[in-house]
Parts: C-alpha cells; sequence; structure tokens
C-alpha cells in the first residue's frame, strides 16, 4: 500500500509539474532536445533543422507589435549579430510569430536589421517551441541540445545569454 501510495504520488507531482510547464507555455526548455523544423524564406532561403547539426544555434521569437521583443531585436542588432554573424559555429534564426514575409520586408523597412528574419504566418515553428509569451529566446548547443530558455526580455538574462553563446562557440 505504500508502494501505490508514494507512486501515486510521484505520478501526481509529475503531471503537475508538467502542467506549470505547460501553463507557461512552454512546449520545450532548457535540457530538451531542439524539435524537427523548417523554415523558410524568400529572401533568406530555406532553413532545416538537420542542417544545423555541429551548431550553436540561437532561435528568438517576435512580433512586431511587442514592445520588449524590439527591445530584444535591438539588442541583437548592436551587440550580437556584429560579434557572431561571420562564425561558421554560429546560426541565428529570429523569426515572426503570426507574421508574412511581407510584412516582415514593411516591418525591416523601418527597423533596417541586418540580420536575417523569417516568417511564421501560421504558427507553424513558434508552437513547437511555446504556445505564448515573446519574446522567446533558445540557445542550441552543437549537440542539438537546448541549454538556455527565456521569456521576455531582461538585459541582465540577455548578457548571460551572450555569455554563453561565447562559451559554447569556442568549444
Amino acid at each position: 500500500m505504500k508502494r501505490l501510495t508514494a507512486l501515486f504520488l510521484s505520478t501526481t507531482l509529475f503531471i503537475l509539474s508538467l502542467s506549470a510547464q505547460k501553463a507557461e507555455g512552454n512546449v520545450v526548455s532548457k535540457g530538451d532536445p531542439m524539435p524537427s523544423f523548417g523554415l523558410s524564406s524568400t529572401k533568406y532561403g530555406n532553413i532545416d533543422s538537420k542542417d544545423l547539426k555541429g551548431k550553436v544555434v540561437l532561435i528568438t521569437i517576435f512580433a512586431t507589435w511587442c514592445g520588449p521583443c524590439q527591445k530584444e531585436l535591438a539588442e541583437i542588432e548592436s551587440i550580437l549579430w556584429p560579434k557572431y554573424k561571420d562564425n561558421p559555429n554560429f546560426k541565428m534564426l529570429v523569426v515572426g510569430r503570426e507574421h508574412t514575409e511581407d510584412e516582415l520586408i514593411k516591418y525591416n523597412t523601418r527597423k533596417k536589421f541586418t540580420f536575417p528574419l523569417y516568417p511564421d504566418a501560421k504558427r507553424e515553428f513558434s508552437n513547437k517551441f511555446a504556445t505564448k509569451y515573446i519574446p522567446r529566446a533558445y540557445l542550441v548547443d552543437k549537440n542539438g541540445m537546448i541549454v538556455y530558455d527565456s521569456s521576455g526580455f531582461k538585459p541582465e538574462e540577455f548578457d548571460q545569454l551572450l555569455e554563453l553563446i561565447g562559451k559554447l562557440t569556442k568549444e
């Protein structure tokens, strides 16, 4: 009977932890493998997750109307992208959740970001990572495992992300 009670309690705790994770909108998080996906852009080409093996990958999910997203993208443009854009061990995917390619082109006409923006009009990409809350950032190591995830934008978290990218791209 004690074993049954312990099994019931541990199963209940596991289910509650999954429910809490889903309540936050997470589909994947730190410690999970990167989901399989494809992205398509007439301007920047096609990306398949299989082609990213052996690279450190930063995935940022944003929306053009999101204030915290704008702060994060500005930091990416001024600090992160200039430092890592030519690093052969690094790939960055900035994905516009619920945006078409035309919307992203118009948006970038104003913003003048120098990094690629990939559309995700139907949330087919975004929903493999999270179901709500943006911006989202995921860092994937060379083995395809998520080693960092965040929701929202905080300068101190962005600093941690930069440090981790530096460490992983040197390994």
